[in-house]
């Protein structure tokens, strides 16, 4: 089904069930992963499923504490309806409690480790590309179930960092971050419009491109938190039913029964400097597998 745009931003539909796994004849390509090149994964730990070479395996812990979610109409020209907070042309406050992001996206050869350790039934594009680069092609509940080993498997390893460990023990979950979380954790506090800052650098993250790069190959000394491709390279999966401002964090937890779309954040490899901005939002069917779509995780209470 070709995409629909709903204010301003592209959403893609194809029909599904927000929490109904996509049944074994939907999981296109049943064809064994194909041979690894691992020769430019330079700095991830083969040891360790493939996650960052630093201490916390590329997780950075992102401080608790109020930020200004969506957009001030009057400082961003650009901004797109569905970044308006009601009764007003500013952005609105949320708290959220300390959580830990990924640095990077989530990477083929992470994505292959998961698929090689549990036989999980794979799109073929979604392992295609060389091992550095976002994983594309897979659908919010792939997403998932990419999340769900990668925490039974970190609750277990002798490889996860303390930190992680005593997070998990307290009742932290690994997934998807939600929208609110992404958005904090890709413009800080200060309310900037792009991660960087408030104008556009095509130095600083892959977009106006024509394909996916190696997670990080762009350096962002400005970037709140040191966290990269924030913006460009793929979209990114959140665990947020897309609905209209005001944001209420229960939805992230009450609403994923129902038939609905998902936020992803972020802009793509291809998009324009509009669209990579830290506030925009875009929304998914949780069943789309597409060549721009990807994730990155998540350790936070949900």
């Amino acid at each position: 089904m070709a995409p629909k745009l709903v204010l301003g931003v592209a959403m893609i539909s194809v029909g599904m069930s927000a929490c109904g796994w996509p049944p074994a004849e939907s999981r296109a390509g049943h064809n064994p992963p194909p041979k690894a090149d691992d020769s430019e994964l330079i700095g991830f730990r083969e040891d360790a499923w493939f996650l960052p070479d630093d201490e916390l395996l590329g997780f950075v812990e992102i401080p608790a504490g109020p930020f200004s979610m969506g957009t001030d109409s009057g400082v961003d020209v650009l901004a797109y309806d569905n970044e308006l907070w009601p009764g007003s042309q500013g952005p609105g406050t949320v708290d959220v409690d300390a959580f830990y992001l990924g640095r990077y996206e989530v990477t083929v050869a992470q994505y292959r480790a998961f698929v090689e350790a549990t036989g999980y039934e794979v799109d073929a594009r979604a392992l295609e590309a060389p091992s550095a680069h976002p994983v594309t092609s897979v659908s919010w509940p792939d997403a998932l179930a990419y999340c769900r080993w990668l925490e039974t498997t970190l609750r277990v390893g002798p490889q996860t960092p303390a930190p992680l460990s005593k997070a998990l023990r307290d009742g932290f979950r690994l997934g998807l971050p939600s929208e609110a979380e992404w958005e904090k954790a890709a413009r800080g506090k200060d309310g900037r419009i792009y991660p960087w800052g408030n104008d556009p650098q095509p130095d600083r993250a892959n977009y106006l491109g024509t394909g996916t790069m190696p997670v990080g190959s762009f350096e962002c000394p400005s970037c709140p938190f040191g966290l990269l491709d924030m913006s460009g390279n793929v979209w990114e999966l959140t665990r947020s039913p897309y609905e209209p401002y005001p944001y209420e964090p229960a939805d992230d937890r009450d609403h994923l029964g129902e038939d609905a779309l998902f936020v992803m954040r972020g802009g793509h490899f291809g998009d324009p400097a509009r669209n990579v901005r830290a506030a925009v939002r875009g929304g998914v069917d949780p069943g789309a597998r597409r060549p721009f779509i990807g994730f990155r995780v998540a350790v936070s209470r949900f």
